[in-house]
């Protein structure tokens, strides 16, 4: 075993029992200072991970972990995550009666989660680290425990979420009884003398209906609008981000690592399906939405659909543009909700109208949404537009059997113009604000919100240094 490659996890892990321990001891007024130490401790793992050489494989745990490309590109993508989400806790914190040592804690930990998942070369490692992250969500979500709406997020994230894992397990189990083995490895041998055994692809179905759940996919979508509206904004920002992220590294690494690239071609038709059919559900719900995070969270659903087509192209470039595009979707979605966060925190609820004047009350978060929706909604020269460029790009490549889904993407994107920049004209255009005082911002937020600004304008506009380290990880992949 070689204990030295998850020196990034047991950094995050040994710091979420550190505030855990240091919470204890720390004066009520003083605990926004737990919350910058946890910030900047996940900052120094982040530059830590830069030196790390990943240029070969690494292996551990009898190969059930695996340090490479793509596994440090998903890493430093959560521990970016976590870093934001962190900072936006901190200004959150007055709205969390008890606890916040604990949310600081848990965020950690589910991080490590996350982290964990990322380097998943087994059926053990991926159960363990899905279940980690869904762990701590089911906390996380319904830490507001003096709000109704809260705590039936919990409950209903607990509930579908079991759901999940009991698939997952049965799926798992059968693939084992099959197969023999729980290496992904392995299995990649063996997996093509079992593509015609029904058990065997029973469970591999049930296996990526627990992985779709993560990623809110149709059919497992049904939890995402509900739990995104009732957590507290900073769970889920990263449950929008992190979570799905997670969700689709697995995706990746089960699909063209563990099973043999046959069969997975004979499931084209389901997989483009699945991918309309998602973008559709998401963009038509999200139309008549007017709470923010319910909104983001039927969006949620239809981006699901567009890094589907990434997979569903079953290519090299099809994954490299799921990874590029989840890259923008990190930057825009943390913005949007770190302003949702701030706006909304006087405001008991979450009203498109609560918008109402806020360019004159702050033009940095104006700013700041309005270039998320606008990124969102796919239109040049921001992130969103590049990575729906390159997703729509490699399912172009595949022939005229995938032109039916890019005409379905395109209505898709059309329809989510509409309703993403319903919510700019509520920021310029709408009645007179219900408060006309200037919202403020520390320090750690302003820098926080600057960066996701840059990233978006960044990778839309010099995309070619986050792709070449895209196409770098996805080398791990067979095709």
């Amino acid at each position: 075993m070689n204990a030295s490659l998850i020196s990034l996890e047991l950094a995050v892990l040994g710091s979420g029992l550190l505030f855990l321990l240091l919470d204890l001891w720390t004066c009520p007024k003083r605990k926004h200072l737990l919350g910058y130490g946890a910030a900047t401790a996940v900052a120094l793992i982040l530059l830590w991970s830069f030196k790390m050489d990943v240029s070969e494989p690494k292996y551990a745990f009898q190969n059930a972990y695996v340090l490479d490309t793509l596994a440090m590109f998903f890493k430093r993508f959560f521990l970016g995550a976590a870093l934001v989400v962190l900072l936006m806790t901190v200004d959150f914190a007055d709205r969390i009666k008890a606890g916040i040592g604990e949310f600081y804690s848990l965020t950690l930990f589910a991080l490590a989660g996350m982290m964990f998942a990322a380097s998943a070369n087994d059926f053990t490692m991926l159960f363990v680290s899905i279940e980690l992250i869904t762990v701590t969500f089911y906390v996380l979500t319904s830490f507001l425990r003096n709000k109704v709406a809260s705590l039936e997020a919990g409950i209903k994230y607990l509930i579908l979420g079991a759901l999940s894992s009991g698939l997952m397990v049965y799926g798992i189990a059968l693939v084992f009884g099959t197969s023999g083995t729980m290496k992904f490895g392995e299995l990649a041998q063996k997996a093509t003398g079992l593509i015609h055994q029904n058990l065997f692809l029973a469970g591999v179905i049930l296996v990526i209906s627990g992985l779709a759940f993560k990623i809110a996919a149709f059919p497992m979508h049904l939890w995402a609008p509900d739990v995104y509206q009732g957590s507290p904004a900073p769970a889920t920002a990263f449950l929008a981000v992190g979570s799905k992220a997670a969700g689709f590294v697995l995706l990746l690494r089960f699909l063209f690592g563990a099973l043999p690239h046959e069969l997975i071609a004979s499931w084209a038709n389901l997989l483009m399906g699945i991918a309309a059919i998602t973008i559709l559900y998401g963009n038509l719900c999200a139309i008549p939405q007017r709470n923010l995070k319910r909104l983001l969270g039927y969006s949620s659903i239809s981006n699901a659909g567009y890094l589907l087509l990434g997979i569903a192209a079953l290519s090299r470039a099809g994954s490299t543009a799921v990874l590029f595009y989840l890259t923008g979707y990190l930057f825009t979605v943390l913005a949007a909700f770190t302003v949702i966060s701030i706006v909304m925190r006087h405001v008991d609820g979450e009203d498109i109208s609560a918008l109402a004047g806020l360019h004159q009350r702050s033009p940095l978060l104006a700013a700041a949404l309005t270039l998320s929706m606008v990124s969102l909604a796919g239109i040049p020269p921001l992130a969103g537009f590049f990575g729906k460029f390159l997703l729509l790009k490699s399912v172009l490549e595949q022939g005229p059997h995938y032109y039916w889904l890019i005409g379905v993407t395109i209505v898709g994107v059309v329809i989510s113009i509409y309703y993403y920049f319903g919510v700019i004209r509520a920021i310029y255009w709408s009645g007179s604000p219900g408060s006309s005082t200037a919202l403020t911002l520390t320090k750690p937020l302003q820098f926080a919100l600057y960066a996701c600004v840059a990233g978006m304008l960044y990778l839309g506009v010099f995309p070619s240094g986050t792709l070449d380290a895209a196409q770098r990880a996805t080398q791990v992949l067979k095709f």
